[in-house]
C-alpha cells in the first residue's frame, strides 16, 4: 500500500505547475551565477528529493545504512556543485539527482564490499521498478550498475530509462519529460532495456 507521501508525489515532480515553473527559474537564475538562487531553491525541491532517496533506499536490503536524510544531503551537495551545468528545467535537475543518487549508491556498496574482503554486496530486484523479462531477478546493486554501463555504450537513452524509472521512480511522463522524449519512446525503451538487462544479469 502506498504511504500518504508516495500518493501526493505521484501526482508529479512539482506539487503544480507553478511550482516547477518556479523551479525551473531558480535553476537558470543559478545558471546565470545567482548563487542565492541554489538557497531557495532547497525549499522547493526537498520533498521531490527526499522521494527519490527514499524510492532509492526502499530497494536495498535491510540493515542499509545510509539513511533517507543521508542520501539526500550527498546529493544535494554534488548537485551544488555542477556549476558548469546549464539547467534546462525542473525535470533536468530530478534527472541529474536520479544519476548522481545511483553513483552515490554504488560508491557506497563498493566501499562496503572492500570492507567486508569479498562479502555479500547488496541485492535488489527489478521486479519491485516493474517485472524484468519474464519474472523475477534478483541481482547485486554492482552487477546492475555495471550491466547499465554497458547498456550506455550501446544505447544511451535506454540506459537513462531504467535509471529515471528505477532509481528515481518516476514514472512514463515524467521520465519522458526529463529526457525530452515522447512517453511511447519511453515506454519503448523501458521494455527493450529491461529484457536485455534480464539476459545480461542472468549471466552474472
Amino acid at each position: 500500500m502506498l504511504s500518504a507521501s508516495d500518493r501526493t508525489h505521484q501526482k508529479g515532480m512539482a506539487n503544480s505547475p507553478t511550482q516547477a515553473q518556479e523551479i525551473s527559474l531558480m535553476l537558470r537564475a543559478w545558471s546565470d551565477g545567482d548563487t542565492e538562487a541554489l538557497n531557495k531553491l532547497l525549499p522547493l525541491v526537498y520533498d521531490e528529493l527526499h522521494r527519490q532517496a527514499h524510492r532509492c533506499l526502499r530497494h536495498e536490503r535491510a540493515g542499509h545504512t545510509l539513511q533517507t536524510t543521508d542520501l539526500i544531503h550527498e546529493a544535494y551537495l554534488k548537485l551544488a556543485a555542477q556549476a558548469e551545468v546549464e539547467w534546462e528545467n525542473h525535470a533536468h535537475f530530478f534527472a541529474l539527482s536520479a544519476q548522481l543518487m545511483r553513483h552515490i549508491l554504488v560508491d557506497y556498496a563498493r566501499a562496503k564490499h572492500r570492507a567486508k574482503r569479498g562479502g555479500d554486496v547488496p541485492r535488489l530486484s527489478l521486479s519491485k521498478a516493474e517485472p524484468v523479462a519474464a519474472g523475477r531477478l534478483d541481482v547485486d546493486l554492482l552487477a546492475l550498475d555495471e550491466a547499465l554501463t554497458r547498456l550506455a555504450a550501446i544505447d544511451e537513452q535506454q540506459a537513462r530509462v531504467v535509471e529515471l524509472r528505477y532509481f528515481s521512480g518516476l514514472d512514463i511522463e515524467e521520465t519522458a519529460a526529463a529526457l525530452g522524449i515522447s512517453p511511447a519512446t519511453v515506454k519503448r525503451d523501458w521494455t527493450t532495456a529491461k529484457a536485455w538487462l534480464g539476459r545480461e544479469l542472468k549471466r552474472q
